[in-house]
């Protein structure tokens, strides 16, 4: 019998010259034809880089309970973002015709850039007092542009956090259910503030033992936890006498150190060591050197903090 000879033949070469079985060149790990070369699009892991105060677009997306920022269209007409609205509604235009749109939606795709960019161009759209319907968001993704194209980029992000929902409801004549539904929102919401002068750094306090401080930074993942190992092992992490660094978490493509603080504490009294710390993170940024063994050592001791935010 005649032995047959093993087929040394490659997998063809799709068309724009990608093997199908290598590595898909948009860098996601996956094999071509696990990616992009079967027409699906990875998950877009900093949907908020390029906008002005992306660590605050992060902040409210995922941390700040009662929070409002205005934006400007690409177009010069003026909107309010709100961390979320009733129901996780995706926006509403009030009766005066002011535009309201949530951070926080009920669904989202794998971009939340465009799940929030399509609804806000469904609200320029809507009329004064209707429901804003920006068709489906989430699932397969949303068909409307990103924020990056619909939003004036020049534009600053200047976020004031709210001790109620009241906000809600203004200039409206609402139903008692409505106001019903407010209040047991506003019984909900942990005491946060957003400490002065300090980017995407807010102290919440979710009960009476502890306090927090999470603080979304905008630096690069590697870089960062190189800053906070040397900071870590030079005992420069913490922000003072009764301070527990607890770790950090991931959102959006951007990493959130965690502090624990005393409840007893006001926020206000934060900025002046959350401030020295900022100081002391950006002399480590800038450091260049390899770590040192100590350096090391504290770097995988802080990689093992991974928190889960509750």
């Amino acid at each position: 019998m005649a032995s047959r000879k093993r087929s040394t033949a490659t997998a063809p070469v799709a068309e724009g010259g990608v093997n199908p079985k290598a590595p898909c060149p948009c860098g996601s790990g996956r094999r071509y034809k696990h990616c992009h070369g079967s027409g699906y699009a990875p998950p877009v892991t900093r949907p908020f880089e390029g906008l002005p105060g992306e660590a605050d677009w992060v902040a409210l997306r995922e941390l700040v309970p009662a929070a409002t920022a205005t934006l400007r269209s690409a177009g010069g007409r003026e909107l309010t973002l709100a961390s979320v609205l009733p129901g996780g509604a995706p926006g509403l235009v009030r009766a005066s015709g002011q535009i309201l749109v949530g951070a926080q939606l009920a669904t989202s795709s794998d971009d939340v850039s465009r799940d929030l960019g399509t609804a806000i161009a469904a609200a320029l759209e809507a009329p004064a007092g209707a429901p804003v319907d920006p068709g489906p968001i989430g699932g397969a993704g949303s068909a409307g542009p990103r924020l990056q194209e619909v939003l004036d980029l020049t534009a600053p992000l200047e976020v004031t956090v709210h001790d109620t929902f009241d906000f809600w409801l203004e200039g409206t004549d609402p139903s008692p259910q409505a106001r019903a539904g407010l209040t047991q929102a506003n019984e909900a919401i942990l005491p946060t503030v957003r400490l002065e002068g300090l980017e995407a750094a807010y102290w919440v306090r979710p009960g009476n033992e502890r306090a927090h401080l999470r603080w979304v930074r905008a630096e690069k993942e590697e870089q960062l936890l190189d800053a906070l190992a040397r900071l870590s092992a030079a005992e420069q992490i913490l922000l003072g006498e009764g301070t527990r660094y607890a770790g950090a978490f991931r959102a959006h493509g951007l990493v959130v150190p965690v502090w624990d603080l005393p409840a007893d504490v006001p926020a206000a009294d934060w900025v002046g060591p959350a401030t020295e710390f900022q100081a002391r993170l950006e002399k480590a940024l800038a450091e260049t050197a390899p770590l040192t063994a100590d350096e090391r050592r504290a770097r995988a001791g802080l990689l093992s903090r991974q928190i889960t935010l509750r």
